[in-house]
C-alpha cells in the first residue's frame, strides 16, 4: 500500500502538517484516558442485571455536554437536556429560570419539562444532582423563538462544465462530530452540485465541497474534493468520528489528485484531470485521506484499497459497478473505532478496515470476494449497518445479505442478493440478540421474497414477504402498541416506489394488513417510545425537491396522520426524501432532524417540544446508534438504530460499556 504524504501548495507533507501538535495532544489525552478509565472503574458502568461485566471492553466515546435547549411554545417554554451514558441511575436535575430555581423537587423521571411561566426573554440553567448535591451546572441558555435553530451556511459559487452546462450548489447529506473537543457537536456538511450523477449516467459534474460549521453558524473550514472526485450519491461517503481517542473527531473520505484541504494544501497533482469525455473518472490514483476535524488539514493520505484496476472486471467498462462505494466506523477490537471503506456490491465486493493513531492510517484487514469466493459477490446493499450482532463485544458489518465479522472474515452469507434498504436492531425483544429487516432486488436470488426478517447473528430467515419485482422501500419500527416488538413493512405490491400498498407484519411474522406506512425513514419524535414516520411529499413534475413531514401510524384504521410539517425547507436525494441528518443532538433522548432551507442559505435543526415521562440516556452514547449516525449519509441513507429495543413495554436499557475520551 503506497503512502501519498507529499502535498502541493506549501511544500509541507500531509503527515507532518498536524502530526506534531497531535502527538502532544495524544500525550495529554493518554494521561486523561488513564484518569477517565479509573473514574469509570470507580463508578462502575452498570448493566440491567446490576453491573458491568469485567470481561467486556469499554469503548472510547465522546464526552458530551448536556446540550440544553429551550423552545417557546403555546404552553410556555419547553426545556430539555441530556442524560449521559455514564450518569448514575440516581442522577437528578434542577432547572433555573433567570437565576431562580423553578423545580420544587429534583427532576428524576425525565430530562425535559415545560415551564408555563417561561417567556421568549427567559434565560435558563440546568443543575445536575448526585446524592442530593449539585455536582455540575450547564452554562446559561436562551429560548428559541421557533421550533428550529437556523445555522447560516456559505453556499459555494456555481460553475460551468467543460461542455458548457451551468450548475449551482445544494446542501446535501451531513454528519456530526465534536471537532474541537469542547463536548458540543459540529456539523460536517456536503455540498452537491446540481449536475450530480448516478453512476449509471454519463456527464460532467461540479466539484464536491465539505464544510464544517459550529452549531452557532461559524464556518471552520472548507475542503474541495476536486475535479477528480465525481459528484453523486455513491461516490463520496463521509466518515466523521474520533478515531484516535484525543477527544476530537477526524473526517475521513476518499480523495484524488487536486483535492484541496481546509488549509489550502493540495493532495497529489494539482494539475491532473482524469475525467474522460463522458465525465467519468476511470483512471488516475485514488486516495483515502484523514483530515483534522478542527482545521480541515490533511493528516495522512494512503492509497484507496482496492484500486479500480481493470474497470471492466467489475462487470461493466464505464464504472457503474467499480465506483459503488460504502463506508462505516466499527469497534473491531471492542475498544477503539476503525474506519471501514468499501467498494462494489453488484458483483465483486470489497471492504478494507483502517486504524488511525493520530498520525497515520494503517490497514487492519481487507475482505475481497475475488479472494474468498464468488458466493460473496453481489450480496451488498446500497447501504450498510454496523452492530455487534454475535454478542462478542466487537462490531460486525452488515453489508446487506452478507455479514462480515470483526476480523474481516465472512460471518455468514444469506445469498439473498442486493437490496436498497436495511434495518438492524433488537426488533423482536422476545428473541435473544438483534434482527435484520432488509429489502431485496433480485427475485431469482431471494427466492421471490421482496423483503426478509432474519436473525442478525446467524442469518436464519424468520419470515419473508413475497414479491415479483425489485423492492426499493422497506422499513421497521414499533409503530403499533397493539403488537409486541417492532412492525416491519415493505412496498411489495405492483406500483410506484412510494406505494402505500404492501405487507405490514408484526415482529413474529403475523400479517397485519396490506395498507402500509411510508417506508423511507423513521424517527423518535413525540413523547411515547413508539417510532414515528419521517418522509416527504414529493411530485417529480411540480415539486421534485420534496417537503418533509412526520406522521403517526394508526394501527386500528391502517392510516398515517401527519403530526409535524415544517415550512420553508426541503428534503434531499430526490425520491429518497432524506433529511440532511437525523440524530439526538439537543435536549433529551428524542431525535432532532436537520433540513436545508429552500433558498440554500441555512440549515435548520428541528427539535420536539412534546412532553415525555420516559427517561433514557442520550442515544449518542449508545454505541450502535452513534455508529448509525456516522454511516447515515452513506449512499441510500437509512435511519440510525439503537442496540436495544425502544417501544411499548420496553425494558430500561443496560448502561453502555463505554469510557469517555477526556
Amino acid at each position: 500500500m503506497g503512502r501519498r504524504s507529499t502535498v502541493h501548495g506549501t511544500g509541507r507533507t500531509t503527515r507532518t502538517t498536524a502530526g506534531a501538535g497531535r502527538t502532544r495532544a495524544r500525550l495529554v489525552t493518554a494521561c486523561l484516558a488513564v484518569l477517565a478509565t479509573a473514574a469509570t472503574a470507580f463508578t462502575g458502568p452498570a448493566t440491567a442485571s446490576g453491573g458491568h461485566r469485567p470481561d467486556r471492553p469499554l469503548r472510547q466515546m465522546e464526552n458530551l455536554d448536556r446540550a440544553p435547549v429551550a423552545v417557546r411554545t403555546g404552553d410556555g417554554v419547553f426545556v430539555g437536556w441530556r442524560m449521559l451514558g455514564l450518569d448514575p441511575e440516581n442522577t437528578a436535575f434542577h432547572v433555573y429560570r433567570d437565576g431562580r430555581r423553578i423545580t420544587r423537587t429534583p427532576v428524576r423521571d425525565a430530562t425535559s419539562l415545560t415551564d408555563p411561566r417561561g417567556t421568549a426573554d427567559s434565560v435558563y440553567r440546568v443543575a445536575v444532582l448526585r446524592g442530593g448535591r449539585v455536582t455540575e451546572r450547564t452554562a446559561t441558555f436562551g429560548v428559541w423563538s421557533q421550533q428550529y435553530k437556523e445555522i447560516p451556511v456559505n453556499r459555494p459559487a456555481g460553475g460551468v462544465t467543460p461542455t458548457g452546462q451551468a450548475y449551482d450548489y445544494h446542501l446535501n447529506d451531513a454528519s456530526v462530530g465534536d471537532l474541537d473537543g469542547d463536548g458540543r457537536y459540529e456539523i460536517v456538511q456536503k455540498w452537491e452540485p446540481s449536475n450530480a450523477q448516478d453512476n449509471s449516467r454519463s456527464g460532467y459534474t461540479g466539484n464536491v465541497y465539505l464544510d464544517a460549521y459550529t452549531l452557532d453558524g461559524e464556518q471552520l473550514w472548507r475542503i474541495d474534493l476536486g475535479r477528480n472526485i465525481r459528484a453523486g450519491a455513491h461516490y463520496t461517503q463521509l466518515m466523521v468520528y474520533d478515531l484516535d481517542g484525543d477527544g476530537r473527531s477526524e473526517v475521513t473520505v476518499k480523495t484524488a489528485d487536486g483535492t484541496v484541504d481546509g488549509t489550502g494544501t493540495v493532495i497529489g497533482d494539482p494539475a491532473a484531470d482524469h475525467r474522460n469525455s463522458s465525465g467519468y473518472v476511470l483512471s488516475g490514483p485514488e486516495y483515502l485521506t484523514v483530515f483534522d476535524g478542527r482545521t480541515g488539514a490533511a493528516v495522512d493520505t494512503v492509497d484507496y484499497v482496492p484500486g479500480r484496476g481493470d474497470t471492466c472486471k467489475w462487470g461493466d467498462c464505464y464504472g457503474n459497478r467499480a465506483d459503488r462505494f460504502l463506508a462505516g466506523v466499527a469497534y473491531l477490537d471492542g475498544k477503539r473505532p476503525s474506519v471501514v471503506f468499501a467498494r462494489g456490491y453488484y458483483t465483486r465486493s470489497t471492504l478494507t478496515a483502517f486504524d488511525f493513531d493520530g498520525e497515520r492510517l494503517k490497514q487492519r484487514w481487507a475482505f475481497d470476494s475475488d479472494e474468498l469466493g464468488k458466493e460473496y459477490e453481489g450480496q451488498g446493499n446500497h447501504n450498510l449497518a454496523v452492530a455487534d450482532v454475535d454478542g462478542d463485544a466487537k462490531d460486525e458489518i452488515v453489508y446487506g445479505s452478507l455479514t462480515v465479522d470483526d476480523d474481516g472474515s465472512p460471518l455468514y452469507n444469506t445469498k439473498l442478493g442486493h437490496g436498497d434498504a436495511l434495518h438492524v436492531s433488537d426488533l423482536d425483544p422476545s428473541r435473544p440478540g438483534l434482527e435484520v429487516f432488509s429489502a431485496h432486488e433480485s427475485m431469482s436470488a431471494s427466492g421471490s421474497r421482496g423483503a426478509t426478517f432474519r436473525d442478525a447473528a446467524t442469518g436464519e430467515i424468520l419470515y419473508g414477504m413475497p414479491a415479483t419485482r425489485d423492492i426499493g422501500r422497506a422499513a421497521a419500527g414499533d409503530i403499533d402498541p397493539a403488537h409486541p416488538g417492532a412492525e416491519a413493512w415493505a412496498v411489495t405490491a405492483t406500483g410506484a416506489w412510494n406505494s402505500r400498498e404492501g405487507e405490514l407484519r408484526a415482529a413474529d411474522g403475523t400479517l397485519l394488513g396490506t395498507s402500509i406506512p411510508s417506508a423511507n425513514h423513521m424517527i423518535w419524535w413525540d413523547g411515547d417510545p413508539l417510532r414515528e414516520i419521517l418522509d416527504h411529499d414529493f411530485n417529480e413534475s411540480t415539486d421534485p425537491a420534496g417537503r418533509p413531514y412526520i406522521a403517526k401510524w394508526d394501527g386500528q384504521t391502517g392510516t398515517q396522520n401527519t403530526v409535524f410539517q415544517p415550512e420553508g425547507v426541503y428534503t434531499n436525494n430526490w425520491t429518497k426524501g432524506n433529511p440532511a441528518l437525523q440524530a439526538d443532538l439537543y435536549g433529551d433522548w428524542r431525535e432532532e432532524v436537520i433540513y436545508r432551507a429552500q433558498d440554500e442559505s441555512a440549515l435548520r435543526i428541528y427539535t420536539t417540544t412534546a412532553g415525555t415521562d420516559l427517561r433514557l440516556p442520550t442515544l449518542m452514547h449508545d454505541p450502535q446508534y452513534r455508529l448509525g449516525v456516522a454511516w447515515q449519509n452513506v449512499a441510500y441513507n437509512q435511519p440510525p438504530w439503537t442496540g436495544y429495543f425502544i417501544g411499548k413495554d420496553m425494558k430500561q436499557p443496560a448502561r453502555p460499556a463505554i469510557r469517555y475520551t477526556r
